[in-house]
């Protein structure tokens, strides 16, 4: 089984509050339910002043809350009682948990009545939760309904409009399936999924009414796809057909057919139509309760996968109240990433990044997923070094922790940092940009690309993928991509994913220099975006053999969209390389995949290569001498120069044993004339206390230098003035 496919909905450890209540808080650590309505900071932190609800709205329209948030599950069933949810509030209240997600039996097939009637017990919880100054987020899922013994009892498909409303392939075939051919579907269930553009696009949206006015404070729909479990390209129902020929004056394909400009108007339609659906969810929601915010679950990451089930979550990087809670698979569901490579590190790193750069100025919310609690925990350090907020659960279900003390500590130290890992600004100068045209159509292929490494190591249970093409290696677009992710991570140079859908100038502002990997498929508006930037003084960096090449919809065009850029038209031979200077700026051209050779052999010719350029255009302001797998980011937050740093130094070239590898370092940043280093500091969740630790520091001209160890992860602190 894929691990893409198991989407996090991990109903089948629900706990039940009724009679398991007492079961579930003994698991749970026991502790005091904190100041109502604030957050507790550690010890030796100033008491942040309480704003009152609504007042500021930062981070894209969202609320602070949901921009600090420390995300956990709390599961319960239809008979749960008041007197069993308070130790299960408490106890996570006292693993430093801010928001609950809320998963009951809402994905499950309900009348009326029995919606109604639930409701109530949500919004007993939200009260009791509210005292206790936690948020809540409540999981829907918004396609898919679950018809419990619905294989041989009645069921939504079978017995209601299922049969009307279901998502179809392109040969027509209903998207309906029973028990184990996925983990969160028990045996002789039914799942049935929808079309948004059917009926349940109503009978959803009025009952989100209903939820919005329990009083909880987001809505969590769950990952709103065309799923392709059971049956591929959805969704061409007769609904989706008038909608789509309404949208494009096109009948629907009849098949898959790359070739067909139909099919690739459908494809990229699909991104589309979902988009539209999640944010008809969100502002059904606000029309209730203005306050209210939407987060989707989005299981497509920066890899092949939104191509084929439809949902791309940069489509919705720009729209008010919606942001996602992104699943970030690991390489396992009962291993993590205890058995990965490096390149498998770089791979995970990728997909915060993107989830980071396509959630916008949004908070971006995200699975951390582990196994025990040391792989646990150095995954969450990847979840914050990118800017998202952690949803800690044990992999693969989502209603236990990897390890309680663990989550504790983590939390802990994020709730202590808060500002600086939520508030600063990126001092990244470099942008990889992320061509969703390029993902769809240039080199389609059977894989998905998720991680490097496909072959299951020796006494792992399970693995994400059993055959080789599945490998970002053997991916053309994407391999080019991941390469280049790769080679900055190894070279040390911050850098943010940048994501095409809606690309604006604004959106290039403060890059000194953009990689555009195996850049062919663009509209003619993303092209005079990167027109305007080189002309404007920036630096590009294209790949591939066919740069712009082809328009939005993967059709060839008569000129390449660049020509002027690249210093060649698509009637000159191919050079080898190009350094062309446009405008103000320059535009180096390599016909080579160095990304994806990169990627493969880690070449470190190659990445020097690909990334002299980049180095030229954008010195890094902050420099590490250490081990290429130490992940570095920095930013700017008011006199202070924040720098993380994650250290995956333990994982190597091919699988081995999980082990935990301090790895010495120094990191130096340029002092501006005027200023000097007034302290040093270093946190991190390793250490008894999140507390931050001064350390020394030395001044070689302009440079100021600290050594450091850093076990998995480390915050630090320069203060200039």
């Amino acid at each position: 089984m894929h691990a893409e496919r198991r989407f996090g909905r991990r109903r089948l450890l629900q706990a039940g509050l009724g009679a398991g209540g007492a079961a579930l808080a003994a698991n749970l650590l026991p502790g005091p339910a904190g100041l109502p309505g604030a957050r507790t900071p550690a010890a030796w932190a100033a008491v942040p002043a309480e704003a009152p609800p609504g007042a500021e709205r930062l981070g894209g329209g969202f609320p602070d809350w949901s921009r600090y948030a420390r995300l956990a599950d709390a599961t319960f069933d239809d008979d749960a009682e008041p007197a069993a949810l308070k130790p299960v509030i408490a106890a996570l209240k006292a693993q430093h948990v801010s928001v609950i997600e809320v998963d009951t039996i809402l994905s499950n097939w309900l009348t009326d009545a029995e919606y109604t009637a639930h409701l109530k017990t949500i919004k007993t919880f939200v009260g009791l939760a509210h005292q206790s100054g936690i948020r809540v987020v409540m999981y829907y899922p918004s396609l898919e309904l679950i018809s419990a013994g619905g294989e041989k009892g009645p069921s939504f498909y079978k017995n209601s409009h299922g049969k009307d409303w279901v998502q179809r392939s392109l040969d027509g075939k209903p998207n309906v399936f029973y028990g184990s051919l996925v983990v969160w579907v028990d045996p002789g269930d039914e799942s049935c999924w929808m079309s948004p553009n059917s009926p349940w696009r109503d009978y959803y949206l009025d009952r989100i009414k209903l939820l919005a006015a329990t009083g909880v404070d987001a809505i969590w729909p769950d990952v709103p796809i065309y799923f392709d479990g059971a049956a591929d390209w959805c969704d061409a129902s007769t609904w989706a057909a008038t909608a789509f020929k309404a949208d494009t004056g096109l009948d629907l394909p009849t098949k898959k057919d790359f070739n067909n400009l139909a099919f690739r108007r459908f494809v990229e339609w699909r991104h589309r139509n979902l988009h539209q659906w999640q944010a008809d969810i969100a502002a059904a929601g606000a029309s209730v309760n203005p306050e209210l915010v939407t987060f989707s679950e989005t299981v497509s990451m920066d890899y092949q996968y939104a191509t084929l089930i439809g949902l791309d979550g940069a489509y919705t990087r720009q729209t008010p109240g919606l942001s996602q809670c992104w699943e970030v698979d690991i390489l396992s569901n009962y291993d993590g990433m205890r058995h990965a490579t490096a390149s498998d590190w770089t791979c995970l790193i990728s997909m915060y990044k993107y989830a980071r750069a396509a959630s916008g100025a949004k908070p971006a919310w995200a699975f951390s997923y582990g196994w025990k609690a040391d792989d646990a925990s150095l995954v969450m350090a990847e979840v914050l070094a990118a800017g998202c907020n952690a949803y800690e659960v044990k992999t693969p279900f989502k209603s236990d922790s990897a390890d309680l003390p663990m989550r504790t500590r983590m939390y802990g130290f994020v709730e202590a940092h808060e500002k600086e890992l939520y508030d600063t600004t990126t001092l990244a100068a470099v942008g990889v940009y992320h061509s969703a045209a390029s993902r769809d159509f240039v080199s389609p292929s059977p894989g998905n690309g998720m991680y490097v490494t496909t072959k299951k190591p020796a006494g792992v249970k399970e693995w994400w993928a059993s055959e080789a093409e599945e490998s970002c290696t053997r991916q053309k677009w994407l391999g080019e991509f991941r390469g280049t992710v790769k080679a900055l991570v190894f070279e040390h140079i911050p850098f943010t994913t940048v994501t095409s859908p809606g690309l604006t100038a604004a959106d290039l502002a403060g890059y000194r220099a953009l990689l555009l990997p195996n850049l062919q498929a663009v509209s003619d508006a993303e092209a005079a975006v990167l027109r305007g930037f080189v002309s404007g003084g920036g630096t590009v960096v294209i790949t591939g053999p066919a740069p712009t090449a082809y328009d939005q919809l993967g059709t060839a065009r008569t000129e390449l969209a660049l020509a002027d850029v690249l210093g060649f038209g698509k009637a000159d031979p191919l050079p080898a390389s190009k350094e062309n200077r446009f405008g103000s700026g320059v535009c180096w051209y390599f016909r080579a995949l160095l990304g994806h050779s990169y990627l493969a052999n880690t070449d470190q010719a190659t990445a020097d290569r690909l990334l002299a350029p980049v180095r030229a255009a954008a010195p890094p302001r902050v420099k590490l001498v250490g081990d290429r797998r130490i992940h570095l980011e920095a930013g700017r937050l008011g006199d202070d120069t924040i720098v993380q740093l994650v250290n995956f130094s333990g994982f190597g070239d091919t699988p081995a044993a999980f082990k935990v590898t301090p790895a010495a370092c120094s990191l130096s940043l340029v002092v501006p004339a005027g200023k000097q280093v007034k302290a040093v500091t270093v946190s991190s969740p390793d250490n008894p206390s999140p507390a931050p630790r001064p350390v020394t520091w030395t001044v070689s001209g302009d440079e100021a230098t600290v050594a450091l160890t850093v076990t998995q992860y480390s915050l630090v602190t320069v203060t200039m003035g």
